[in-house]
């Protein structure tokens, strides 16, 4: 399906999009100092999505098995940061599917322990390949993670993580119970979210596995509903979002979406993709990406 981006080029949100591949001197444009240590201002923090990672052969531009070597790139990248990155987010398809759940509670094990040693302070988005195998309940007892869908703040930042793992019925992904191109977000998630959304005095940014700026299969199916509530709140920056594995950036009513690449797709250790997110105290927002991941920075 062929999809064409809607951004809005005004003045006042003019963004300033840079296309550089980062496939030399990775280490040498990481910034590593920033302005005020004591408040982390501005404030980082790093993005991987569509890992993939299983311990079995290549399918197609899959490499399974070379995203361990990817993420550990990345993670080296990150520790030269000073202070440190305040905070990672995986967004989505942690793990590729296994033939048995022990299997994949394997390949999950294996990938995160290399994920904790990227940062303390770690959020995990579910997608549809993470609970392929596994059910919900399973992924974030083994990672750690109370919820699938919640809030936190940072720095005076306030940031959502959403779930769109559920069929249209409203029934939760486990177990290949679904179609990956059937996504939802149920009722009882998006009164929270909209909840949630009035009750933050700080500008905020959302992380989601599957997409809310187009429609399916790689799109929520009720992104439009999802949408409004993001707008209405006015106070929504930025969407991150992984899913269908390519660069892409929208602005849809006064929020930037952005899609990452899929670190999984292409041989180490060229092609992969990770993110550095900077939000600087004058407000603007930048994205330095790595391998093949697009950068951006766009303002209030």
């Amino acid at each position: 399906m062929r999809e064409h981006s809607t951004v809005d080029f005004d003045r006042r949100n003019a963004i300033r999009m840079v296309s550089s591949v980062w496939t030399t001197s990775l280490f040498l444009n990481v910034p590593v100092r920033s302005e005020s240590p004591k408040f982390r201002n501005p404030l980082r923090f790093g993005l991987i999505t569509d890992l993939h990672y299983a311990d079995k052969a290549a399918a197609g531009s899959r490499h399974y098995r070379d995203t361990l070597s990817k993420l550990n790139e990345a993670i080296e990248a990150f520790a030269r940061l000073d202070p440190p990155l305040r905070f990672a987010v995986e967004i989505g398809d942690f793990i590729d599917a296994a033939e048995s759940v022990e299997a994949e509670r394997k390949y999950l094990s294996t990938v995160d322990s290399f994920f904790r040693k990227l940062c303390d302070d770690r959020h995990y988005v579910l997608g549809n390949h993470c609970v392929g195998t596994l059910t919900s309940d399973e992924f974030l007892g083994d990672v750690g993670q109370r919820s699938s869908f919640y809030s936190f703040d940072r720095d005076g930042h306030h940031f959502v993580v959403l779930d769109a793992c559920f069929r249209k019925d409203g029934v939760a992904y486990g177990r290949g119970n679904f179609e990956w191109s059937e996504s939802f977000i149920p009722e009882h998630e998006l009164r929270f979210l909209e909840e949630d959304l009035k009750s933050s005095s700080s500008d905020v940014i959302v992380f989601v596995h599957q997409r809310l700026d187009i429609e399916p299969p790689y799109g929520v199916i009720n992104a439009a509903e999802v949408r409004k509530i993001l707008e209405k709140s006015g106070r929504v920056r930025a969407v991150f979002q992984g899913h269908s594995h390519k660069n892409d950036h929208r602005r849809i009513g006064g929020i930037d979406y952005v899609t990452l690449v899929a670190m999984v797709e292409g041989s180490a250790p060229e092609s992969s993709g990770y993110s550095l997110v900077t939000w600087h105290a004058d407000g603007s927002i930048e994205l330095q990406g790595f391998r093949r991941q697009s950068s951006y920075r766009w303002k209030e």
